[in-house]
């Protein structure tokens, strides 16, 4: 699977989503990505559901799991034990990046700190995902997604106003991956110059801190406490969900020349005095939205998204989940791709966000079962190890 990666080994200790995103995200830039699971069990994900799909020969697999671990090898080792982890430090060895995130000091007890680390291969990168970071008061505490939306303000500006509420998806731990990715890449740059790896680290905490955008500075400059305004924007109007005939629609009028643009649509003068700046129009939020929706119940999602689309005014359908994955544009982007698991045949996953021009659409091999590749690695090492 060549990529722009295709010449990186990575060995990933991670579990559950920050890190094994992080890792998939490597590999499907090109990276030999060997997944370290804990014998018998694996990956906790391996665990989660319902949903699970049942494999041919009966094994239960996870969708969960199946989600994070595309283009991957999996190894069965007992970093508890002296014959695991000397299996491991040979991979340490011949690897450019670890990738981990146990709570802060496992990697210490387990004999396998920066120090060792480094000792085995000066020119490793390792990147170290925790919940809230390696230190300060909370660095010990083991952090999951929800408890992380929570913690770091995620949940106080979303949903309806007084109903704090967590995002559908696992954004703290994903956003921490891609923190982690950029960090990686960034050291492996470095490295090319200075011919030694360094430490990356990146938490929940700090990845969801570090997205908080306006949200932030409403607090940090103008002394404002965000508040949750469920699908509006705080600072601006119209610019959520609007009603039609039919159903819901998402419509943005984020600058003047939109505004112009849309308030003949609805009906309104855009020199309306009640809605003439942007200002304005936040201010009478209420009664702008009913204005609209009273002009929008005339029509349906489908005319309505003609007419807004005509005259260049951003809108959208709420799409679900499975009307996304069937949207034709989604499929055009490559954000499907087909792979052919061990067990379950030929299934379809979320495809990778990026693309390089000019090369074809890269083939994915299937999320690996637990432990499948452990003689294959254990032979690659007996055969690298011989002709050094």
């Amino acid at each position: 699977m060549p990529g722009p990666l295709d010449d990186v080994l990575v060995v990933d200790l991670s579990r559950v989503v920050a890190g094994p995103h992080a890792t998939q995200t490597l590999a499907d830039l090109g990276a030999r990505v060997i997944k370290v699971e804990r014998p018998g069990t694996g990956d906790e994900t391996r665990g989660w559901g319902p949903p699970f799909v049942d494999a041919a020969d009966g094994e239960r697999v996870s969708t969960y799991y199946l989600s994070v671990n595309r283009n991957k090898e999996s190894v069965e080792l007992d970093l508890k034990t002296e014959a695991g982890r000397a299996v491991l430090e040979r991979l340490v060895r011949r690897a450019d990046v670890l990738v981990e995130n146990f709570r802060a000091g496992v990697m210490d007890r387990l004999g396998l700190g920066v120090g060792r680390l480094h000792e085995l291969n000066p020119r490793l990168v390792i990147l170290s995902i925790t919940g809230f970071g390696h230190d300060g008061p909370a660095g010990d505490r083991p952090g999951y997604d929800a408890i992380v939306q929570a913690e770091a303000g995620v949940m106080s500006v979303t949903g309806p106003p007084g109903a704090p509420s967590k995002v559908g998806l696992s954004i703290a731990d994903i956003l921490a991956a891609q923190n982690g990715v950029a960090g990686v890449l960034a050291a492996l740059y470095e490295r090319a110059r200075t011919g030694r790896g360094r430490v990356v680290r990146t938490s929940l905490l700090a990845s969801v801190v570090g997205a908080h955008m306006f949200q932030g500075t409403r607090w940090t400059v103008a002394r404002e406490r965000p508040g949750s305004v469920g699908n509006d924007h705080p600072s601006i109007a119209p610019y959520g969900t609007f009603r039609c005939a039919d159903g819901q629609i998402q419509i943005g009028v984020a600058n003047q020349g939109l505004w112009r643009r849309f308030a003949p649509l609805v009906g309104l003068d855009p020199d309306d005095p009640r809605y003439a700046t942007v200002p304005d129009r936040a201010r009478r939020r209420a009664a702008l939205t009913a204005e609209i929706e009273t002009a929008l119940k005339e029509g349906t999602r489908a005319e309505w998204l003609a007419r807004l689309d005509a005259a260049g005014v951003p809108a959208g359908m709420i799409r679900s989940i499975d009307e996304v994955y069937e949207w034709a544009q989604t499929r055009a982007q490559g954000l499907v791709v087909e792979v052919d698991h061990p067990g379950l045949g030929p299934i379809e996953l979320p495809g990778p966000p990026l693309r390089f021009d000019g090369e074809p659409p890269r083939a994915h091999t299937a999320p690996p079962r637990l432990g499948q590749h452990t003689d294959a690695v254990l032979a690659w090492l007996d055969e690298q190890e011989g002709n050094a």
